[in-house]
């Protein structure tokens, strides 16, 4: 029982995942970021276009 208890105690204390989770996470956020500039852009760029296409 004691061997277990042990193991319970080793695998409470390892954070070896948590780096891996910490840049996924942050590489998340940086795609919501770019996703979400990019699709205001996009429709500014869209509207230059269509003007451009009615003047002419």
């Amino acid at each position: 029982m004691n061997c277990f208890a042990q193991l319970l105690r080793d695998l409470l204390n390892e954070d070896s995942g948590q780096d891996l989770i910490e840049y996924a996470l942050i590489a998340a956020l940086i795609a919501v970021a770019a996703i979400s500039a990019l699709r205001g852009l996009g429709n500014k760029i869209s509207n230059e276009f269509n003007a451009i296409g009615s003047s002419l």
